[in-house]
């Protein structure tokens, strides 16, 4: 599945393979393991992270991925995105220190 991410004016496209999302099933499962303890969201301390927020969570370590040049760890990050909102086609990436400003487009 092709997503676009968009950081400020920087685009990336990333090419994420439908088999990566059933096949990280494991390492996503860790991931909302530690999201179910509450997560630290900009200014906000959210006991109990919902759907979105977990995404807008991802997102901001799909940025860091990026920024870092670890293409492995981008693609598990959109795959994450990718298994709780499925049609996602665009992300974009709030660059000003706020994950609630994440945002997730359909097609």
């Amino acid at each position: 599945m092709n997503v676009t991410v968009e950081i400020g004016d920087q685009v990336v496209e990333l090419e994420v393979p439908d088999a990566l999302i059933s096949e990280a099933t494991e390492f996503f499962d860790k991931m909302d393991r530690d999201m179910n303890c509450g997560w630290q969201m900009s200014r906000w301390w959210v006991p109990d992270p919902d759907s979105t927020q977990r995404c807008q969570i991802v997102a901001d370590k799909l940025l860091t991925s990026i920024q870092k040049n670890e293409s492995e760890s981008a693609m598990l990050m959109c795959a994450y995105i990718l298994r709780a909102k499925p049609s996602t086609c665009r992300i974009s990436i709030n660059t000003v220190g706020e994950i609630q400003g994440n945002a997730f487009y359909d097609a």
